[in-house]
């Protein structure tokens, strides 16, 4: 009696969890959740088409949760399973900021484990795509599929610019009342300005249990962190016979746009790079149906 009991209790459980992950949730509104790894409790998000391998959104600097871009995360997740998540010492995640890419790396590698998945397929923007990289040089079978955007190879040239650019825009942005992304992931033109409009637009549909801003100290480690990676010697990529899409604004002040291609040259299985006319650092934002109609088919084959 005492077993049927616990059994019937267990069924419940089964099914209140089973409605609540069924539940049809958009990012705006999607509950932030917390698993601990490395002594560090990560927040995340995550949400979609339940079953297979899950997708795993790699942010850009100085991004929490609130800045993923809510188009691009609830397209794939019509088709796959999700994650967003905030690395140390970002928005609501514990723990002091990493020192370096590789450490950010091997944070990366525990949250995923900590999930219990032991294969991911990864969206990588920006300084997400640096992580990846390293991600990849510590445990290269954790991941399946790769998509690079806004991204270039450990040692390219101009990636330790950044830095210097980063702080030139983010006190721009403060002199306009604007937000440094702005300047920094969008042309300056009609189009580039009507798209940033938007974009920023979009990362302000979630009014609810917003994330944590970041504090300025993330930045000054983060922006360290990029310029020594920067300054570091290339990895050979050429061993990852991972599939690979790498994507890019024609103009990326951030991440020079020539980079792109150098990154797919790395990689024997990338497929053509994808470049976006009259767009910046954020052109997989300001092309985001354009880029979805190439990233879905990629994740989803």
């Amino acid at each position: 009696m005492k077993h049927t009991f616990f059994l019937i209790i267990s069924i419940i459980l089964k099914m209140a969890t089973s409605n609540a992950q069924s539940v049809n949730y958009t990012y705006a509104t999607v509950p932030t959740q917390f698993v601990e790894a490395n002594g560090i409790k990560f927040a995340y998000r995550s949400y979609g088409k339940e079953g297979g391998i899950p997708v795993v959104y790699f942010n850009h600097l100085t991004a929490n949760l609130d800045n993923c871009d809510p188009r691009i995360m609830d397209a794939i997740a019509a088709h796959r399973y999700i994650i967003s998540f905030d690395y140390r010492g970002v928005g609501a995640t514990t723990g002091k900021q990493g020192t370096s890419i590789s450490d950010m790396a091997k944070d990366a590698i525990a949250f995923i484990h900590a999930l219990g998945y032991k294969q991911v397929d990864i969206v990588a923007f920006s300084m997400g795509g640096f992580i990846t990289q390293e991600l990849l040089l510590i445990e290269p079978t954790l991941v399946r599929k790769i998509i690079f955007a806004g991204t270039g190879p450990r040692g390219g040239e101009g990636v330790s610019d950044v830095v210097g650019l980063t702080y030139k825009d983010i006190f721009k942005g403060i002199f306009t009342f604007r937000d440094p992304k702005f300047y920094l992931f969008f042309t300056q033109n009609k189009v580039g300005k009507d798209s940033a409009r938007d974009f920023l637009k979009r990362l302000k549909e979630r009014t609810e249990n917003r994330d944590k801003k970041v504090e300025l100290s993330v930045l000054k480690k983060q922006l360290k962190a990029i310029k020594d990676w920067g300054n570091d010697k290339p990895a050979d990529l050429s061993v990852f016979k991972h599939a690979v899409l790498v994507a890019n604004g024609d103009h990326d002040r951030m991440v020079p746009t020539p980079l792109s291609y150098e990154l797919a040259k790395r990689f024997p299985n990338a497929e053509p790079v994808v470049i976006y006319p009259n767009s910046g650092h954020g052109g997989i934002f300001q092309y985001h149906e354009e880029f979805l109609k190439k990233a879905i088919p990629f994740l989803t084959k």
